[in-house]
Parts: structure tokens; C-alpha cells; sequence
């Protein structure tokens, strides 16, 4: 009973490491790549690779946890992301880092689908909202620690520091394993398992694409996640153009992932307030407007208000997205909606670097900022769409969910 009570404190643990490891190693990568000999088109093709094989991967992995159990794609992606940073440390080209930071991205996606789905199968419907914006502080702690630590450690010998960094990178990423013992319990209410795997090979894809409000979430957290993911990995090239430390580049960037925790922490009671739609809307709003900001040459407390700003902003997208493609879903096939919703996540991550990195080379640094801002605005767009809770058809998840709990 202890176990099933803390399963959700153990999976934030777990998620804080993995997600530390990765947010210590993207700059890491960077910088690594900078002492290479790489220029800004060169990090932004490193970048987008992470992203690269998850793309391909999402779907069917998303299948695989329909019919089956969650947790056994958690350590996996302990696994890979562990190799993957150790593995860019010691590369000793551009080519070899690129592979290696794909490796490093699909052991995230394999964490992440593993967990997300975690989340939706032992989460009540009206618990959704709540867990899933817990389950995102774990990112955000990672967000948080992982840049310190890379800043700190990476000094005026930026090759062999970078690699330090890096491997201490893997090392933090095993810890999640401390957490992961038989994290996963079933619900006596939940379908039987055998069930599950016949009704979920019959759910196609264009089924779930088609339902009301998952196409607008997927947008909305493709456009968040770029965000994030290009701060990440463009802020120390910022850095380098105006002379910000590294060490104050990482102290920016924990900034925003602080921020973001302070934002999913208020999750409930803002969403009382405001409602979904507002929320959603308004916070996609003002990052548009605060990552266009940040192309200004302002000051370094500028940039960090700004980042502050866009942090809590930003850390609405990703729980409120999951919970709508959750809910929308049917019951034996949320892992595959999950799935969909990081396939286009990684197809962002994939696009938006490479176009960063191609509109760096032509219009400077900054630009890449300006590009985000607008698909942010695009977003606030969606907004509407995304935030209203989606209409469940007759017989699909949300509807035996909603009959279960009045039951």
C-alpha cells in the first residue's frame, strides 16, 4: 500500500535524474561542439538529431505500451540516455556527437512514454490535471539543476570540460534507477490486460488524430517544447556573441526551469481561476511575446526577468496538453495518443533547431528567438481549441472513465 501511495513522489524522483542528466548534457553537447570547430548551423543539425530517431520510434513504441506494462520502458531509457551522454563525451567529431545525442534522445522519449503513460493509468479522470503537472515538476527539477551543473563545470577549456561534463551527466542519469523499483501497481477497476491488447490494435491512427482537441495539443506542446529546446541549446550561443559566462548562461536557464516550477505548483488554483481556455491562451500569449524579447540586446538582468517570465509561461503547455489528449483518447489506446502528441513533439524538435540553426546563419543569433515567438503566437491561437475539455464519443475512454468514477 506504501508503494502504490508514493508511486507518483518516486516517478518525479526518477524523472528529476533523467531529465537533470539531459538538461546538463543538451548545453554540454553545445558547447562540446563549439570547441569542434562547429558554427551555429552545425549546433542546430547536433540538435536536431536528438530528436531524430524518437520521431520514428514514438508511435510504435506507444503500441508496445498499449499492450503491455509501462514501467519496463523506464529503465531502458535510463539506459540509453546514461550511454548517450557518456558516449558524446568522448567523441571525437561533429558526427559522432550527433549520433550520440540521438541516442541520448531516445532514451527520453522511451522514459517519457513510460512514464506519461504511468501517469494515465493510475490517475483517477478528476486526478489528471493535478498529477500530471506534479509529473512535470520532475522535468523542471532537471531543468533547474542540470544547466547549473553543466555551467559550473564547464570552464575556459571548453573541450575537456564539456566532456567532464558529459560524463557526469550519465552518471546522474543511473541515479533514477533508485526509484524505479516496482513503480507500477493496477488498478482493480482498469480493463483487463489481455483485453486492452486486442482493443488497442484496432484504434488507427488518423482515429486519434481526428478527435476533437488532440490536433491543437499536439501543436501547443510541439511549440512549447521547441521553446524550451531551443533556449537550451541557442542560449550559450547567445552567450558566446555578448560575453555571458557559461557559468551565468546556466544560471539563466535554471531561472526559467524555477520558474516553471513555481507555475506547476499554482497549476490548480490558476485553472479554478482562469479556466483551462484562458490559461492555456494567455500564458501561450505572453511567451510569444517574451521569447521574441529576448532577441533585444538587453541587459543580463533583462534577460533574466524575461526568462523568469517565460519559464512560469511555458510550464502551462505540457501538463494541460497531456491531460486533453489523455482524455480525449480511448482507454486502449492513450499510450499511442501519447505517443502521437511526442511524435510531434520530436518533429519539432527536429525542425526547429535545423531552421534556428539555418536562420542564425543568415540573420544572426538572435533570430531564432523572433521564429519561436511566433509559433507561440500561433499557439495562443489554438488555444481555444486545446483548452476546452473534448468531447468524448460514445464508448471511448473518457466516457467509461466518466461512468466508472460515478459508479
Amino acid at each position: 500500500m506504501e508503494r502504490r501511495r508514493y508511486w507518483l513522489l518516486r516517478l518525479v524522483i526518477a524523472f528529476g535524474f533523467a531529465q537533470g542528466a539531459v538538461s546538463m548534457a543538451r548545453p554540454a553537447v553545445s558547447y562540446r561542439a563549439l570547441s569542434l570547430g562547429a558554427d551555429e548551423r552545425a549546433v542546430g543539425v547536433i540538435a536536431g538529431v536528438y530528436a531524430l530517431l524518437p520521431l520514428f520510434a514514438a508511435v510504435p513504441l506507444g503500441r508496445r505500451t498499449d499492450r503491455g506494462r509501462c514501467a519496463p520502458l523506464l529503465p531502458v531509457g535510463v539506459v540509453l540516455i546514461a550511454g548517450g551522454c557518456a558516449l558524446s563525451g568522448t567523441a571525437g567529431s561533429l558526427a559522432w556527437m550527433a549520433a550520440w545525442s540521438g541516442v541520448m534522445g531516445l532514451g527520453h522519449l522511451c522514459f517519457v512514454i513510460g512514464a506519461q503513460s504511468l501517469v494515465a493509468r493510475q490517475s483517477a479522470p478528476a486526478e489528471q490535471d493535478r498529477n500530471f503537472g506534479h509529473f512535470t515538476i520532475g522535468a523542471s527539477l532537471g531543468q533547474l539543476v542540470g544547466p547549473v551543473a553543466a555551467g559550473l563545470l564547464i570552464g575556459d577549456d571548453m573541450g575537456r570540460t564539456s566532456a567532464l561534463a558529459l560524463v557526469v551527466a550519465a552518471a546522474v542519469a543511473t541515479m533514477s534507477f533508485t526509484s524505479l523499483w516496482r513503480i507500477e501497481h493496477r488498478d482493480p477497476r482498469d480493463p483487463d490486460p489481455a483485453h486492452a491488447r486486442v482493443e488497442g490494435d484496432k484504434v488507427p491512427v488518423h482515429r486519434i488524430l481526428r478527435t476533437r482537441g488532440v490536433p491543437a495539443g499536439i501543436f501547443i506542446s510541439l511549440a512549447v517544447l521547441s521553446a524550451t529546446d531551443i533556449l537550451t541549446a541557442y542560449l550559450p550561443v547567445i552567450g558566446e556573441h555578448r560575453s555571458i559566462a557559461p557559468a551565468t548562461i546556466g544560471l539563466l536557464l535554471s531561472l526559467r526551469a524555477a520558474a516553471t516550477i513555481a507555475c506547476r505548483l499554482a497549476m490548480t488554483p490558476m485553472i479554478r481561476l482562469l479556466g483551462r481556455t484562458v490559461l492555456l491562451t494567455v500564458t501561450c500569449l505572453l511567451a510569444g511575446l517574451l521569447c521574441a524579447g529576448i532577441a533585444l540586446p538587453v541587459p543580463v538582468w533583462a534577460l533574466a526577468v524575461m526568462l523568469a517570465g517565460l519559464g512560469f509561461c511555458l510550464g502551462v503547455g505540457q501538463p494541460l496538453s497531456m491531460t486533453t489528449v489523455v482524455q480525449a483518447a480511448p482507454d486502449e489506446a492513450r499510450s499511442t495518443a501519447l505517443a502521437l502528441r511526442l511524435t510531434g513533439n520530436r518533429l519539432g524538435q527536429v525542425a526547429a533547431p535545423a531552421s534556428a540553426g539555418l536562420i542564425a546563419g543568415l540573420a544572426g543569433t538572435a533570430a531564432p528567438f523572433v521564429m519561436l515567438g511566433a509559433l507561440l503566437l500561433a499557439a495562443a491561437g489554438l488555444g481555444v481549441r486545446v483548452g476546452r475539455r473534448p468531447d468524448a464519443p460514445k464508448g471511448t475512454g473518457t466516457a467509461r472513465r466518466g461512468a466508472r468514477q460515478r459508479a
